[in-house]
């Protein structure tokens, strides 16, 4: 069962990235270690895509190295 777009965003705040805003359904989540910012789409109660839920991974161990 996929996770949800809420899940993705707590991961996300808990690992110390911040909501820089964005437009529409879009929210960008910086980080001072992580070069660029990760952009996740969707409303909190959809269903993750595949690519979202890879990009936050990939985005949270780049935060802690």
């Amino acid at each position: 069962m996929p996770r949800k777009i809420r899940e993705l965003i707590e991961d996300l705040i808990s690992a110390g990235f911040i909501n820089r805003g964005g437009k529409g359904s879009h929210r960008n989540f910086s980080h001072p270690r992580v070069p660029r910012p990760v952009t996740i789409s969707g409303n909190p109660g959809d269903d993750a895509k595949e690519y979202q839920e890879a990009s936050v991974k990939r985005a949270i161990r780049e935060s802690q190295s």
